[in-house]
């Protein structure tokens, strides 16, 4: 194999590693949750904060990241990002009240937000157009791999060792990796390009005019909020109001979710890349019928118990992680490769103010105030909003030059 067919590779390793890494840490605490509320004795509503806080100082800080990696180095801002996030990690030792974690927690926050605003630009210059649901299905097994990482980690460690201690181990690998990145070729930008460039695609104004960027990002928003609160809550739904112990809830969730991710990641991208060739609304057509198809799911597995509920709780994990990689395919092609680190930054803060900041605290204060099922309505019906949004963004795809067929009007 040729260096030139070896770097891409290489650097797509790199990075979906890192990725895994990323969504480990951030998981660990919904493992550790009960523990936590234990020790600092915190409502539900609290619990649901801090990753509420979290994700709000996350998406506060990509409008501020994306302008700097469309002008700068893209690599040096990953690993200064990687490094600041892993050591704030290590911290936890330091965490003796519910504040000291909250500030913590925040600041990771801020950190994370320097990698997933860069980090997919960086992958989608390394290989082709028609290749990008595919690739990006391969860097986005990420979130359920690292995601089931943490539930796992921290399910085994932390009734052992404690709920701090999980921690150290999902922050010592950062800095390693942070280290390899920074002897990867960062590509030229929008080399495999093949739109030509409009006010709609090229300009952060023109956001605001780019029906296919709007739509994309509204239905990644209300797929987040689903999945952001089932993420949290999930693994002490199956504790508090299924009877699980914590070790099995988290255990059991987390192998749903690694198996389910991996299947539904690729399985999701393969599939948005196949049917490239029949329609250019492909993306997503498959993301909408994937959101539509969990909500009957979802609802067997939140209100019907025996041994129906743990397969429909996985069928329905698998139909909400099939949609991540073509969903943010459609994000990527929706505008032009020199702005594309400053559009993620704006679907970064959208997908997060409307999806998973509040949704995790919404669900609390209802758990608070009936049960966990009750909150669980919640996802349901953003998901059915995801799905009609997404039907709707399909007439405004654009088009994907794929290789060996004509070149459509208006590409160059």
């Amino acid at each position: 194999m040729t260096s030139a067919k070896l770097q891409p590779r290489t650097a797509l390793i790199a990075l979906t590693a890192l990725n895994l890494l990323n969504y480990a840490d951030r998981n660990v605490l919904f493992a550790v949750q009960p523990l936590v509320q234990d020790e600092f004795h915190l409502s539900k509503t609290q619990i649901g904060y801090l990753t509420s806080a979290f994700l709000g100082f996350y998406m506060v800080a990509a409008p501020f990241v994306g302008p700097l990696a469309d002008r700068y180095s893209r690599k040096l801002i990953i690993v200064l990002g990687a490094v600041f996030w892993s050591g704030l990690t290590l911290l936890t030792a330091l965490t003796h009240n519910y504040t000291e974690l909250l500030v913590r927690h925040t600041l990771v926050g801020i950190g994370e937000a320097t990698f997933v605003t860069i980090a997919p630009t960086f992958v989608a210059d390394l290989f082709a157009e028609e290749k990008r649901g595919r690739i990006l299905g391969v860097f986005y097994l990420a979130i359920p791999v690292g995601s089931a990482a943490g539930y796992l980690l921290g399910g085994y460690l932390a009734p052992h060792h404690g709920w701090r201690f999980p921690f150290y181990i999902a922050a010592a690998p950062g800095f390693f990796l942070a280290i390899c990145v920074m002897f990867l070729k960062e590509p030229e930008r929008g080399q495999f390009d093949s739109l030509k460039g409009t006010p709609e695609r090229t300009t952060v104004l023109g956001l605001a005019r780019n029906p296919a960027f709007l739509t994309s990002t509204l239905g990644m928003a209300a797929m987040t909020f689903s999945l952001g609160g089932i993420q949290v809550w999930m693994p002490q739904f199956l504790y508090s109001e299924r009877h699980y112990t914590l070790e099995a809830a988290n255990l059991m969730f987390g192998l749903i979710i690694v198996a389910d991710g991996i299947l539904a990641s690729l399985a999701g991208g393969w599939l948005g890349d196949y049917l490239l060739h029949r329609t250019k609304a492909t993306y997503y057509l498959v993301s909408a019928v994937s959101m539509a198809l969990g909500v009957p799911v979802m609802i067997v597995a939140l209100f019907i118990t025996g041994r129906a509920m743990i397969p429909a709780i996985a069928v329905a994990a698998f139909f909400l992680l099939f949609n991540t990689a073509p969903l943010n395919a459609a994000v990527i092609n929706s505008v032009d490769a020199h702005i594309r680190a400053t559009a993620l930054a704006v679907n970064i803060f959208i997908i997060h103010i409307l999806g998973d900041v509040p949704s995790p605290t919404m669900m609390g204060w209802v758990a608070d105030r009936r049960s966990l099922q009750a909150a669980f309505v919640l996802p349901v019906i953003a998901m059915v909003i995801s799905s009609a949004i997404l039907f709707y963004g399909m007439k405004f795809a654009p088009p994907v030059l794929i290789e060996g067929e004509p070149i459509p009007a208006g590409k160059t």
